[in-house]
C-alpha cells in the first residue's frame, strides 16, 4: 500500500483560526490512523497578506493543541523547502515545461484590455471569461514581445470538455460545467505562482497522497485536476471538510465570539478540551465512546467515511462545557501548571507566592475547579483563597448582614470556630452543627452571612470545604471584621 502523506498548509496571514485548526487536526487524525505522514507546509507567496509573526502563532498554536507535524518547519524533511517563498525553483521549471508542450501560453493583455473584454462580455450577457486572445500568438511574436521586456502572465490551456468531474472521499462526485473555467493564470507577471498552480506543483513533489481541507476549497480542485492532468502528475485523493457555521447558520466571524486558537487559549480553555471540541465539529464517535474523548482515543476509528458532509454548527457554550469537564477531571499538578499564570496574569498571585504556596494552591484549586468552565473563572473563583477581601456584593449585605440579630450569630459561629483544635472541614462543620442545633435556627441563618463574610460572595463553593482550605487564622480574622462591618452597617441603616 503508498504510504499515507497528507498536508496541512496554512496561508501566515493571521492567527490559526478554528476551521483551520480542525482542518489540521484531521489531517493529523487521517495520517496518524494510517500510519503515515503529515508535512506542514507555509504557503507564504503573497507577500502583501503576510503577517510579521504569524507563522510563530502558527505553529505554536499547532503545538498548543498537540498537533505534531512528521515534515516541516522546525522538522525539516526529504522534500523541503517547506515554505512557498523558497520553492521558486520548482513553479519555474514546471510553467517552462507547460509553456514548450504547448499545454500553457505567455499573455500579454493588459489590465485595461480585459476590462474592455469583460464589460463587452457582460453587455452581451455572457460569462466574464477570458478569451483566450493570446492562445494563437505566434512564437516569433511571443519571443518579440519578450525581448521588448513586456510582463506576461502564463495561463493553462483548458481542454475542451463537457464537465470536469471531481472525486471526493466525502462528497462522492461533484460536476463542473465547462463554461464556468477559462484558460486561467498559473504564474502571475511578477513570476509567482498562482495559488493552485503552486498547490498542485508543492503536493506532487511532497508526495502528498491526500488533500484533506476546507469545503471552500472544492470550486479549486478542477482547476488543480486540470495542471495535474497537463504535467501528466498522479492526482491525489480529495476530501473536503464542511463549513462551520455560526449558531444562526451565517458565516462564522468575530461578532460570534472568539475564532482562533490564540484567543481560546487566553480566555482560558485547556488544549485537550479544544482538541475534543474540534473532533467534534463534523466527526461523530461510536455511541459508546462519548462525547469526553482525545484526539489520541479516536485515532483507531478515524476515517473520512465518518466526517458530515452537512455543515458544521459552531457552539461556544458547548466548547465551554466540554472544558469544564476537563478542569475538573485534570490532573492536579498539570492542572496547577496551566492555572497559575491566570492567578499572576490578575494579580490574585506573586510569582514569590506562587512558589512557595505550591500545597496551599493546589488544595484552593480542588476546592473551586468544579464550579467553574475556564481558567480565567477559575482564577476568579480562587481570588478570596489568596488576597483580602475588599467588600461584600451588594446584594448580600442587605440579606444576609442586615438581618436582626446577623453581627451577634457571626460573632457566636466565630467563638466557636475558635474551639475547633484541627481545623478541617469535618470539624467546622460538626462545630457549626452544633452550634445550629443549640440555637434551634435554621442552618442558612448562619451559614449563607457565614458564607458572605468569608469570601465576599453570595456564592462560593461548600462553606466547610473553604473554611478547611483558608484555615483556623483567616477564619476567624475575617469573620471578626465581618461582625464589626455589620454592627456598623445596621447603625448607618438605623440613622437613615
Amino acid at each position: 500500500m503508498e504510504e499515507v502523506r497528507v498536508r496541512f498548509a496554512p496561508s501566515p496571514t493571521g492567527y490559526l483560526h478554528i476551521g483551520g485548526a480542525r482542518t489540521a487536526l484531521f489531517n493529523w487524525l487521517f495520517a496518524r490512523h494510517n500510519r503515515g505522514k503529515l508535512v506542514l507546509r507555509i504557503e507564504d507567496t503573497d507577500s502583501n497578506r503576510m503577517k510579521e509573526d504569524s507563522v510563530a502563532q502558527i505553529l505554536g498554536s499547532l503545538r498548543w493543541l498537540g498537533v505534531d507535524w512528521d515534515e516541516g518547519p522546525e522538522k525539516g524533511g526529504d522534500y523541503g523547502p517547506y515554505y512557498q517563498s523558497q520553492r521558486q525553483e520548482f513553479y519555474t521549471a514546471a510553467a517552462k515545461a507547460l509553456v514548450e508542450e504547448g499545454k500553457a501560453y505567455y499573455c500579454f493583455c493588459s489590465e485595461e484590455e480585459l476590462a474592455a473584454e469583460r464589460e463587452v462580455r457582460r453587455r452581451e450577457g455572457l460569462p466574464l471569461l477570458y478569451s483566450g486572445k493570446c492562445r494563437s500568438l505566434a512564437a516569433s511574436e511571443v519571443r518579440g514581445r519578450l525581448e521588448q521586456g513586456l510582463k506576461p502572465v502564463i495561463r493553462l490551456k483548458v481542454p475542451e470538455c463537457d464537465r470536469i468531474l471531481v472525486k471526493d472521499m466525502i462528497r462522492g462526485t461533484v460536476s463542473f460545467p465547462r463554461d464556468q473555467f477559462d484558460d486561467f493564470i498559473i504564474v502571475k507577471s511578477n513570476g509567482l505562482p498562482a495559488y493552485n498552480f503552486a498547490c498542485v506543483v508543492d503536493d506532487h513533489a511532497m508526495r502528498i497522497s491526500h488533500v484533506i481541507r476546507a469545503e471552500e476549497h472544492l470550486p479549486n480542485t478542477p482547476k488543480q485536476q486540470l495542471i495535474y492532468e497537463a504535467l501528466a502528475y498522479e492526482i491525489p485523493q480529495f476530501a473536503h471538510l464542511s463549513m462551520i457555521l455560526a449558531p444562526d447558520r451565517s458565516k462564522l466571524s468575530k461578532r460570534h465570539g472568539a475564532t482562533s486558537v490564540s484567543e481560546f487559549k487566553e480566555m482560558g480553555c485547556l488544549p485537550e478540551a479544544v482538541a475534543n471540541y474540534l473532533t467534534l465539529l463534523g466527526w461523530s464517535p461510536a455511541e459508546e465512546q462519548g462525547e469526553i474523548i482525545s484526539p489520541a482515543e479516536v485515532v483507531p476509528s478515524f476515517s473520512l467515511e465518518k466526517v458530515s458532509k452537512t455543515a458544521a454548527i459552531y457552539d461556544l457554550q458547548k466548547l465551554f462545557w466540554l472544558n469544564g469537564r476537563y478542569i475538573t477531571d485534570c490532573d492536579l499538578e498539570k492542572l496547577a501548571l496551566q492555572a497559575v499564570p491566570f492567578l499572576l496574569e490578575e494579580g490574585i498571585l506573586s510569582p514569590f507566592e506562587a512558589e512557595q504556596n505550591h500545597g496551599y494552591i493546589l488544595s484552593v484549586l480542588r476546592t473551586v475547579r468544579d464550579r467553574v468552565k475556564t481558567l480565567k473563572e477559575l482564577a476568579e473563583a480562587s481570588r478570596y483563597f489568596f488576597r483580602d477581601i475588599e467588600g461584600y456584593e451588594e446584594k448580600g449585605k442587605e440579606k444576609y448582614f442586615g438581618r436582626p440579630g446577623a453581627a451577634d450569630l457571626l460573632a457566636q459561629g466565630r467563638e466557636r470556630l475558635a474551639e475547633v483544635e484541627v481545623f478541617t472541614a469535618e470539624n467546622t462543620e460538626r462545630a457549626y452543627r452544633d452550634l445550629i442545633a443549640e440555637l434551634a435556627i435554621k442552618g442558612g441563618q448562619l451559614i449563607h452571612p457565614t458564607r458572605l463574610a468569608l469570601t465576599g460572595r453570595t456564592v462560593s463553593p461548600g462553606l466547610f470545604e473553604v473554611m478547611g482550605v483558608l484555615g483556623r487564622e483567616r477564619c476567624l480574622d475575617r469573620l471578626e471584621q465581618a461582625v464589626k462591618f455589620t454592627r456598623l452597617y445596621n447603625a448607618e441603616k438605623k440613622e437613615t
